[in-house]
């Protein structure tokens, strides 16, 4: 007896050590390992809580069983009165240790019973942690597919961009090397009328042949010379082979007031007829689609040099044909953006 009541508070301790080691994990599959063994746990702590009560159960019977032998004795003469003294200290003892094994029962039943109600209080709150957890992982998860989803769309749009960027810089490409082809071709073609009252320069993409008053007019007027009107024929020859290129017109004047009396009144009328009569001679006899060609008179508002003086008015007196390749490949790409 004396060992099984030092074997039952060891016992209870190492329940309890193994009880409070089921600690709520931050793992699904950890927790659940931990709650099983905590559950086999407790299932052994109730079988061996079955056994004592089997125990004390025999030993009740046991006390029954003397107190009939101590009645019995007692009626018994003298001479059984050692045995009867022996049998109820006997009894004694079975009844105390009786009490040792029942207050030892109701403690080991009232911390298995403590522990089991930790024990469902700490499985309830891990689930309900748990729960919690999926939930927020669940969350996470569709708010990664949502960023994958708006990744994946930036990154089709970029490269959707990259190659617009491609296209558009090739079609630019194109064109620089269009328009470095246009010059050449122009310099060729007015080649002996260059530096002689005729530049040809190129900016922002275009070719201008700028031809000075000398080499087209006499001063006031608005016919063209031999000598101007060869150089334009020249020029219409090149148009009409190159039909991808469009041409603008364009008539300039000093800023010493026209004082006409006839259809020339002013600078603006001047420059407009100028322009119109290069126009009328680079058309005239060729082919070329009138739609191509655009005349416009600027007056003195473009001067090429601000001054007041004899020279700056010449520089300013001036023709200027400006020659734009066609950019409809770029526009549909610009358009298409």
């Amino acid at each position: 007896m004396m060992h099984k009541r030092t074997f039952l508070p060891v016992m209870a301790f190492t329940l309890a050590v193994t009880l409070f080691s089921c600690v709520p994990a931050r793992k699904l599959e950890e927790e659940q390992a931990k709650r099983a063994s905590c559950e086999t746990e407790l299932k052994t702590t109730k079988e061996n809580a079955s056994k004592f009560e089997t125990q004390v159960n025999e030993l009740t019977k046991q006390v029954a069983d003397i107190q009939k032998r101590v009645t019995g004795l007692q009626n018994d003469t003298n001479t059984y009165g050692t045995t009867a003294r022996i049998k109820s200290s006997q009894y004694n003892d079975l009844v105390k240790n009786y009490e040792i094994l029942n207050s030892l029962y109701k403690q080991l039943r009232a911390e298995t019973e403590n522990q089991n109600s930790k024990l469902v209080g700490q499985l309830g709150t891990t689930q309900e942690e748990l729960f919690k957890k999926q939930d927020e992982l669940k969350k996470k998860e569709a708010s990664l597919a949502e960023l994958q989803a708006s990744l994946e769309a930036l990154r089709l749009t970029l490269q959707q961009r990259e190659a617009r960027v491609k296209e558009l810089e090739d079609i630019l490409k194109q064109k620089d090397a269009a328009v470095n082809e246009l010059k050449k071709k122009v310099q060729d073609a007015l080649l002996g009328f260059e530096g002689k009252g005729l530049a040809i320069t190129q900016k922002n993409g275009k070719i201008y042949v700028s031809m000075d008053e000398t080499l087209l007019f006499a001063s006031g007027s608005t016919k063209v010379q031999p000598k101007g009107e060869e150089a334009l024929k020249k020029l219409a020859r090149l148009f009409e082979q190159n039909a991808d290129v469009n041409v603008m017109v364009e008539g300039h004047t000093d800023d010493v007031p026209m004082k006409g009396s006839g259809d020339i009144k002013d600078n603006w009328d001047l420059s407009a007829m100028r322009a119109t009569s290069v126009t009328k001679i680079i058309l005239g006899g060729s082919t070329i689609d009138p739609k191509r060609i655009t005349a416009a008179g600027r007056g003195e508002h473009f001067p090429l040099d601000p001054a007041k003086t004899t020279d700056a008015r010449a520089k300013n007196r001036r023709t200027e044909i400006i020659l734009t390749p066609k950019l409809d490949e770029l526009l549909k790409v610009l358009g298409s953006n």
